[in-house]
C-alpha cells in the first residue's frame, strides 16, 4: 500500500513544518478576518490596500463625527508579531487588537502585511516594512500617485508613530535605526516608537536566561530558521542590538520611545537591557520602560479581555496621544 503521508523536510516545533514538496504547514496562528466599516464594538472602520506589488496593509480609521471628518490624526504604522513566520495583519487577533488601540488612541493606523519566512526568508520582512513606512510617509507630499484618501484627508505627518509586538517590535526598532540614517520620504520624522515585548536575542545569556539549553531555545532556533543566510547568526545586529558591530543606539530616529516588557516573558531581560542601553547611549529622546508583572509574552493580544491587557492598551493609547 502506498502512503499518502508527506515527508517533512524541516520544522520549527511548535510553530510550523516544511515538507519536501515545498508546502508549509503553520501550526500556530489565528484565522483571517475581513476588514469592516464601523466595527460594532469600537466604531472603527478598516479596509485593505496595496502598498506595492509585494506589500499590502490594513488601514484603520476611528469613528469621527461629521463636523470633524476632516480632523488630522496621528499616524501609526504597525508591525505584527509571530516570529517573522506566522500571523498576519489580516488575522483575527491583530484585527481585534488594532480596532481596540485605534479606538482608544484616536489614531489612523497602517497595519503592515509583510511577507513571511520560510517562503520569504529575512530580510524580506524588513524590506517590506520599510517600503510600507516610506509609502505612508509619501502621503505628506501633495500628489496622487498610489495614495490612500484616509491618509491624505486625516493623517497628521507631524505626528507619525511606529510600533509592534515581538518580531514586529524588532522590526520597529530596526526601522527607527534605518530612518535615523536614511531619512523618510518628504522629510517626515518619526515622533515616537513603541516596542511591546521586543524579540531580541544573542549567543550570550543575560540576567535570568538559562545557560543550559540556550541554543536549543525556540527564540534562538527561530532566528536561524527565518534567516538561514544571516551573517553573524544570532549575534547579527538586527536580532542582537548589543552586538559588537551593531549601530549605536544613540542614532535611533525618533524622539519618544516606549519599551514594554512582561514579568513572565522569556524576552523580558532583553527588553530591560535594551531600555538601559538606549538611556546610556547618549540618545537624546524621552524613554519609558513599562513593565507588567505576572503576565507572559504578548498577553495583551492573546488575552485581550484581562484587566492587565486593558491597562496595557491604555498605556499604548496614552503614548500615542
Amino acid at each position: 500500500m502506498v502512503s499518502n503521508a508527506k515527508t517533512i523536510a524541516s520544522e520549527l516545533v511548535p510553530v510550523l513544518r516544511v515538507y519536501q514538496d515545498g508546502t508549509v504547514e503553520r501550526l500556530f496562528g489565528s484565522p483571517f478576518v475581513p476588514p469592516s466599516l464601523a466595527d460594532p464594538s469600537t466604531g472603527v472602520s478598516s479596509k485593505d490596500t496595496t502598498v506595492s506589488p509585494l506589500v499590502s496593509a490594513r488601514l484603520y480609521l476611528p469613528k469621527l463625527s461629521p463636523p470633524t471628518n476632516q480632523q488630522k490624526l496621528p499616524v501609526l504604522i504597525y508591525f505584527h508579531g509571530g516570529g517573522f513566520c506566522v500571523e498576519s495583519a489580516f488575522s483575527s487577533v491583530y484585527h481585534d487588537s488594532m480596532n481596540s488601540l485605534v479606538s482608544q488612541a484616536n489614531v489612523i493606523a497602517v497595519s503592515v502585511e509583510y511577507r513571511l519566512a520560510p517562503e520569504h526568508p529575512l530580510p524580506a520582512a524588513y524590506e517590506d516594512s520599510w517600503t510600507a513606512l516610506q509609502w505612508a510617509a509619501s502621503h505628506s507630499v501633495e500628489d496622487t500617485v498610489n495614495k490612500d484618501p484616509w491618509l491624505i484627508r486625516n493623517g497628521d505627518f507631524d505626528r507619525v508613530y511606529i510600533g509592534g509586538d515581538s518580531a514586529g517590535a524588532n522590526i520597529a526598532h530596526n526601522l527607527t535605526i534605518r530612518a535615523g540614517i536614511e531619512g523618510l520620504f518628504g522629510g517626515v520624522k518619526i515622533l515616537g516608537a513603541f516596542l511591546a515585548h521586543p524579540y531580541f536575542w544573542g549567543s550570550d545569556p543575560i540576567g535570568s536566561e538559562s545557560v543550559f539549553g540556550h541554543e536549543e531555545n525556540i527564540l534562538y532556533r527561530m532566528w536561524t530558521f527565518v534567516y538561514p543566510s544571516v551573517p553573524g547568526g544570532i549575534d547579527h545586529p538586527m536580532i542582537n542590538p548589543f552586538a559588537r558591530d551593531a549601530p549605536s543606539l544613540s542614532g535611533i530616529g525618533c524622539s519618544r520611545l516606549l519599551v514594554c516588557v512582561a514579568g513572565m516573558d522569556d524576552l523580558r531581560e532583553r527588553g530591560v537591557r535594551y531600555a538601559k542601553a538606549v538611556r546610556e547611549s547618549g540618545w537624546g529622546g524621552d524613554l519609558e520602560l513599562f513593565e507588567v508583572e505576572g503576565e507572559g509574552h504578548c498577553f495583551h493580544i492573546l488575552n485581550p479581555g484581562s484587566e492587565s491587557a486593558k491597562n496595557m492598551v491604555n498605556r499604548l493609547a496614552s503614548f500615542l496621544k
